[in-house]
C-alpha cells in the first residue's frame, strides 16, 4: 500500500498563514483593550460640576449608593433613582444599610427593581427620566462600568444630558491592572461587553441584549 505523500510547502503555507491571522488577531485585541483603557476614567479625571435633573446610581457596589445619597444632599439633583435594586428592599432599608439619616432625603428617593442587567438599568431608567420630564441625569457607577454604561443610556436615552460620576473601588486596581488577576479579568470581561453594547446600540438587538444580561 502506497503512503500519500505530504505536500510539506503546501503545510508550511498553511501554519505560516495562520500564525499571521493569530498575530494581527493579538494585536488587534491588545490595541482595543489599551483603547478601551482610556475610557475608563481614573481618580484623576475631571468630575463635572453641573446641575442636574435627576441622579441615577446602578446597584453593584456599595460606594455607589453611598456617592449618589452624598450628591442628593448636597442639592446637585432633585432626585435620585436607584436602579437595579433586589426586590423585598426599600427606600428606608437602603438608608439604613448606608447609615444615612432618612428625614434629610426619603422624599426625593425613587427606587427600580425591573433592572437585571446594564441594558435594563438603561430601559428602567428611560422609562423614570420620561415620566418627570427630566432632560439631564448625573450616572453613578464603578469606573470601569462606566463606558459601557454610557453606551447603552445614550443609546436609550439619545436627547437626555448624561453627566458620567464615577465612583472608584478598591478591588479594581486600574493603575497596576496587568497586576491583578482579578482586575484584568474584569478589565477583559468589560472590554467584550462593551464591543458588545455599541454594537447592538447601533443595531438594536434588543433580545440579544436580554439574553446575554449586557
Amino acid at each position: 500500500m502506497r503512503k500519500k505523500k505530504i505536500h510539506k510547502p503546501k503545510l508550511r503555507s498553511k501554519v505560516n498563514k495562520t500564525v499571521t491571522i493569530m498575530f494581527f488577531l493579538l494585536i488587534a485585541f491588545c490595541y482595543g483593550i489599551f483603547d478601551f483603557l482610556r475610557e475608563i476614567p481614573g481618580k484623576q479625571s475631571k468630575i463635572s460640576t453641573d446641575q442636574s435633573d435627576g441622579i441615577v446610581v446602578l446597584t453593584g457596589g456599595n460606594n455607589r449608593l453611598k456617592q449618589g445619597i452624598k450628591l442628593l444632599i448636597n442639592k446637585k439633583a432633585k432626585k435620585l433613582f436607584i436602579s437595579g435594586v433586589y426586590r423585598g428592599n426599600d427606600v428606608l432599608r437602603l438608608l439604613t444599610i448606608q447609615k444615612q439619616n432618612p428625614d434629610e432625603v426619603l422624599c426625593c428617593i425613587n427606587i427600580g427593581y425591573n433592572a437585571t442587567s446594564t441594558h435594563g438599568n438603561a430601559e428602567e431608567t428611560a422609562e423614570w427620566v420620561k415620566n418627570l420630564g427630566y432632560k439631564s441625569i448625573r450616572l453613578v457607577t464603578a469606573n470601569y462600568h462606566m463606558p459601557r454604561s454610557l453606551v447603552l443610556f445614550r443609546s436609550a436615552m439619545p436627547n437626555i444630558k448624561i453627566i458620567p460620576h464615577p465612583v472608584y473601588p478598591s478591588k479594581f486596581k486600574y493603575n497596576r491592572w496587568w497586576l491583578s488577576g482579578r482586575t484584568i479579568n474584569l478589565v477583559i470581561s468589560e472590554y467584550f461587553k462593551y464591543i458588545i453594547a455599541n454594537f447592538t446600540s447601533v443595531f438594536d438587538v434588543k433580545k440579544f441584549m436580554e439574553r446575554f444580561q449586557l
